[in-house]
């Protein structure tokens, strides 16, 4: 990779922090405009990163697979209850193809190729190009990585930004747990696809080229130890009526955050060290 291409990579790292701090100012910066700083960077990493590794076409086949089946199925659950339950969206995340908001069908490219990415790293064959049984297993375990993203965040966005409604209520803080299956599926046919349609990837390069996606990772992790505690606002009730502590709802995402996504950031920073790429 060019050095002109990774610093590229260093700057849109360096914005994605820089968003990750404006949710500390929910009232002084636009919403809108607070959730296009966490969408657009990563995407702008993905086609960056991802056209380095699976060439300018691969990564697009990559785009298009994501953009068209996440907003299917976002579509089709709001419509019918499957794969995720019964919702809505507000008008919190603006504009919509449908019934699905563009910035939110745009943010399963960034955190979905950088899950993708981080869970190549784990596995040990970030560079490798897939065959064999990892063709399945990959996939598989990528999707726990942009699953805990989601667990992580799913009840702050429904409960306290407002940006979508459970209509029945659930058992995570008035979300549904068919929410977080659905999830799973829906993202695991995105890589799965992806995995049979896009055979490069067989790219050697050295550590930090890998390290940058594991950093973006851990710095989503830690942008959710930022949430601001919502003045005047204890509690929250969900649509079956069930009230839920707003303490308990940002106490259960930095938890989630720390254990679960820090340790696929650590799993991934130790094997990039542990490797043998200079």
């Amino acid at each position: 990779m060019t050095r002109r291409g990774r610093v590229w990579l260093w700057v849109l790292l360096g914005i994605y922090a820089a968003a990750r701090v404006t949710q500390r100012f929910p009232g002084d910066i636009p919403m809108v405009a607070i959730i296009a700083l966490h969408v657009l960077p990563p995407i702008a990493f993905t086609l960056v990163h991802g056209a380095v590794v699976y060439r300018l076409r691969g990564i697009l086949i990559f785009v298009l697979l994501t953009v068209l089946l996440g907003n299917f199925l976002e579509n089709l659950s709001i419509f019918s209850g499957f794969p995720f339950g019964h919702y809505h969206f507000t008008d919190v995340m603006g504009p919509k193809i449908l019934a699905v908001p563009i910035l939110l069908g745009l943010a399963y490219i960034g955190m979905g190729y950088i899950s993708w990415t981080v869970s190549r790293v784990i596995l040990g064959d970030a560079g490798e190009i897939l065959m064999g049984s990892r063709m399945v297993t990959r996939p598989l375990v990528a999707a726990f990585l942009m699953v805990a993203w989601d667990f992580s965040q799913e009840a702050i966005w429904s409960n306290l930004v407002g940006a979508w409604r459970w209509h029945g209520g659930g058992a995570y803080f008035g979300v549904p747990l068919s929410n977080f299956l659905g999830w799973y599926l829906t993202i695991y046919l995105i890589y799965q696809l992806f995995t049979l349609t896009v055979r490069t990837g067989g790219v050697k390069l050295d550590r930090r080229f890998w390290l940058i996606p594991v950093l973006f990772y851990g710095i989503c992790a830690l942008g959710n130890l930022l949430v601001p505690v919502p003045q005047a606002m204890r509690t929250v009730r969900d649509a079956a009526g069930t009230e839920w502590p707003v303490s308990g709802i940002l106490a259960t995402s930095r938890l989630i955050s720390i254990l679960l996504m820090g340790s696929f950031t650590l799993l991934a920073t130790v094997r990039l060290l542990d490797s043998k790429a200079k």
